[in-house]
């Protein structure tokens, strides 16, 4: 068709070409536009060519048969193939299934034999962060999602102050113009002066056109990844030259049967304002420098830090479903099947980022940020933690897992917490109060390390979906194995400890048969263990019995 019509004269050879350069450039210029159809392709390519294979034998068939009844059945077969395929495939999640499965077998799992100690506890929920910072800015403003980032070795809460998506002009037109940075330790976290950093970029998630973050990252990528890499999860955090850079999470798709998400880098880009030159460079080849996951520990900044995305850490840590083999988490084994609990009441669920402290456990992991799953077991009705694990979030290709239940610790998960914490304070109106975000505390307590839940009780409107942020929540404490829910002051963290032993410290004696020595380790000895000198008055008996007899009669 097209070489008749080229050859039919100039005038057509001239439309063509001109057809095929603008084809050429809307093949070059709309990268991100096409970008989700490549890596459609690239995520169901075996489906898509058994498919295709499939289809291409059976039409074969279908022409060369000899009788309209051959003809019949072979779309009906057709027909039971597609059926059989959504069915297996999609209803049944036998194609998710077949995915996590990759995960598990390429994953680096090592399972520890003892807990890791947690250090710089946040006070405030999520959600709790949302609702403080949106009251902190105007109408035609938002704030990105917030993420929990280390920042001059402190843990914080980043989040950019961007044009609103509801005002169209603003997103094209203005940048992103401030950053809120509040300590995530802080039960009172504040959203004024030195917490908001000026800083300018050309480049947000919620900008226009080649301006937004998606956009510009995808321009950015080479012809093969294209086909690989997908952004996700965007953070805010400071380079090793001590300036605000906005980090790109990337998720790297593997594998042909059933490609699987992994940790691909990062794509770091910088603050800078809005000019001609930017745009072009955006049109053209995108923004960003690109950090493959091999050079993150060439960059201090990325190490220990939180660049992974959810998207990835949660399937790694479903996969733990299959440490009992293959087939256990079908319907007829389901030993060891685990799930990652969903909270209904929960508008943050899991990972929650959490800093661990390895220190002394030999494993060879790093202290930092991780993202930690409470993995519980798969029916409704079982609230067991069965694995506590823990995936570096700075994408490091491996993952931490402790086996409670082949312990036989008997620790509750955190599905069982919302009503224990409940149970503990009946005088509090709970429809419009929810125990949210239950996070691991694990301190060496009483001779040994004992893991917790920490809890905020945050409150939220009939009419509202999100949480309603108080300058000092309400915390509780849920010691996983005893049951009991200690309720700690926000503002006091120091005196936690203290808190734990006044409540529990008898209990953990009594049940446990521990001394005092172990239970109060910190304890001043008070006991008189030597004479203590005091003042007295010395009497001679010898010189008393010199004296005279006064009492005799003097006659």
């Amino acid at each position: 068709m097209i070489r008749s019509y080229w050859r039919k004269g100039k005038k057509q050879k001239r439309i063509l070409i001109v057809l095929g350069i603008v084809f050429l450039l809307a093949i070059f210029f709309l990268r991100d536009d096409y970008q989700p159809a490549l890596l459609f392709l690239r995520k169901f390519i075996f489906i898509i060519l058994l498919i295709g294979f499939f289809l291409w034998f059976t039409l074969f068939k279908f022409r060369g048969a000899p009788s309209a009844g051959r003809r019949l059945l072979i779309l009906l077969g057709i027909f039971a193939f597609f059926i059989s395929l959504w069915f297996f495939g999609w209803k049944l999640n036998l194609y998710q299934y077949m995915q996590t499965y990759n995960v598990f077998n390429n994953l680096n799992k090592v399972e520890i034999n003892e807990l890791p100690l947690t250090q710089n506890e946040r006070i405030q929920p999520f959600n709790n962060i949302v609702t403080m910072a949106y009251e902190s800015i105007g109408e035609t403003q938002e704030v990105s999602l917030p993420q929990l980032v280390r920042v001059d070795s402190t843990n914080q809460w980043t989040m950019a102050v961007q044009p609103a998506k509801e005002y169209t002009w603003q997103r094209i037109n203005d940048n992103t113009e401030e950053i809120f940075t509040v300590e995530s330790t802080s039960p009172f976290p504040r959203f004024s002066n030195e917490n908001r950093v000026p800083v300018t970029f050309s480049i947000g998630e919620s900008l226009a056109f080649s301006r937004n973050t998606y956009n510009a990252v995808v321009q950015r990528f080479n012809f093969f990844q294209l086909f690989t890499l997908e952004p996700s999860d965007v953070f805010y955090m400071k380079n090793d030259l001590g300036k605000w850079v906005q980090v790109v999470s990337l998720i790297k798709w593997k594998g042909f049967f059933f490609p699987y998400p992994t940790y691909g880098g990062v794509m770091v880009i910088e603050a800078g304002e809005h000019n001609i030159k930017d745009y072009l460079e955006r049109i053209s080849v995108g923004k960003g420098t690109y950090i493959a996951p091999s050079k993150i520990n060439s960059f201090p900044y990325l190490i220990s830090q939180n660049t992974l995305a959810e998207k990835v850490s949660r399937i790694q840590a479903q996969s733990l479903q299959f440490l009992g083999g293959f087939t256990d988490p079908l319907p007829w084994n389901m030993k060891t099947a685990v799930k990652i609990p969903e909270l209904p009441d929960d508008q943050n669920q899991q990972p929650f980022v959490t800093d661990f402290n390895f220190e002394g456990m030999k494993v060879g992991a790093q202290d930092g940020l991780y993202h930690w799953f409470g993995l519980e077991p798969i029916g409704d009705e079982r609230t067991s933690l069965a694995y506590s694990v823990m995936i570096p979030a700075d994408g490091t290709d491996m993952l931490y897992y402790y086996d409670h239940s082949s312990k036989k610790e008997g620790m509750a998960g955190v599905s069982a917490m919302p009503l224990k914490v409940v149970e503990s304070r009946k005088e509090y109106d709970w429809n419009v109060n929810k125990a949210v975000e239950f996070r691991p505390f694990i301190k060496y307590i009483a001779g040994r390390k004992r893991l917790f839940v920490l809890g905020t009780v945050a409150a939220v409107r009939d009419s509202s979906k999100q949480f309603d942020g108080a300058a000092t929540p309400d915390l509780a404490l849920v010691d996983a194995e005893y049951r009991d829910v200690i309720w700690i002051d926000a503002k006091h963290p120091s005196n936690w400890t203290t808190t734990i032993l006044q409540q529990l410290g008898e209990t953990w004696k009594a049940s446990e048969r521990l001394t005092e020595e172990q239970l109060y380790p910190n304890k001043i000895n008070l006991d008189l263990d030597k004479v203590i000198p005091r003042d007295s008055l010395r009497i001679d008996s010898t010189a008393t019995q010199s004296l005279p007899d006064t009492s005799a009669n003097p006659d």
